[in-house]
């Protein structure tokens, strides 16, 4: 499993009965994860002490309660600053467990030794872009919800990026692979983190598991000719580490050359011990 050491003010606390205990700076959240299914082993005080917890409704969604935070607030990732602004459906605005791809691609950007172009779509709040504009590439960062993008710039800018050569593009992203393709674009890296579920533009519906074999394939045509790396995310149980690796093997190992590893990435627990599975990813490399 691919996971980070080096978070300092992010922590996963305990986990049991369906929920995480984390802290994000001096704030201690309980949020839901469906991975949790033991029970009986909350362990750590602070379940009793948390500042908000996000409770789901039986008739669909949820809401925070016994909330008792600022509406935003700040916080560090070795270099890296982002804002954490808690909203609808538990969410954060960061997904701590990328920072093991994080770190991973940075490195090889840093030691590429040559201008890298990076491709980062369905780039929600820029985690992925921020760590590889600071690591020294050009980013364009594509995701079809304004306020994501919104927020990714001032991530960008928060971390000392203002003026990097980022380009935030609100748009369906196979459509602006498409028009890529058209234009003639090409790119060094690709990062692909996709949902698992959606709704297109056209109310045309996005299920992960039909729909990236084909996205895969659209976006090996924009790899330029000795392209970095592919990265693609995935949080779909149903759709695992290997089966993502297979599909680059099939769009890009084949036609590239290099090699592919896939795995599920976590998050340290840190009254067992243990690392909680938070999704899977798959990495081409060259």
């Amino acid at each position: 499993m691919w996971y980070s050491k080096n978070w300092q003010e992010y922590e996963l606390l305990d986990a049991s009965d369906g929920e995480r205990l984390e802290r994000w700076g001096k704030y201690v959240l309980i949020r839901p994860d469906p991975q949790i299914i033991w029970h009986g082993e909350k362990r750590h005080p602070l379940w009793k002490k948390a500042d908000a917890a996000y409770h789901r409704s039986s008739s669909g969604g949820g809401a925070w309660r016994e909330n008792d935070l600022p509406a935003e607030w700040k916080i560090r990732y070795r270099d890296l600053i982002f804002l954490v602004r808690p909203m609808g459906f538990k969410h954060t605005g960061l997904f701590p467990e990328q920072a093991a791809n994080w770190d991973w691609f940075s490195e090889k950007i840093a030691k590429a030794k040559r201008p890298v172009s990076v491709l980062n779509l369905f780039a929600y709040t820029g985690g992925a872009t921020v760590a590889a504009a600071k690591a020294g590439a050009s980013v364009v960062h594509v995701d079809a919800a304004k306020g994501m993008v919104a927020q990714a710039k001032e991530n960008a800018r928060l971390s000392g990026l203002a003026d990097a050569p980022i380009r935030y593009i609100v748009d369906d992203c196979k459509k602006f692979v498409e028009r890529e393709i058209r234009r003639g674009n090409r790119y060094d890296a690709v990062i692909m983190d996709p949902p698992s579920y959606g709704r297109g533009p056209s109310g045309e519906v996005w299920k992960i598991e039909e729909a990236v074999d084909e996205l895969v394939a659209l976006t090996a045509k924009l790899l330029s000719s000795e392209p970095l790396f592919f990265l693609i995310n995935s949080y779909t149980t149903g759709l695992s580490p290997s089966a993502m690796q297979y599909i680059l093997d099939l769009r890009v190992r084949a036609v590239f050359g290099g090699r592919t590893t896939a795995d599920e990435i976590g998050i340290p627990v840190a009254t067992t011990g243990s690392v909680l599975p938070a999704g899977a990813s798959a990495r081409f490399e060259r």
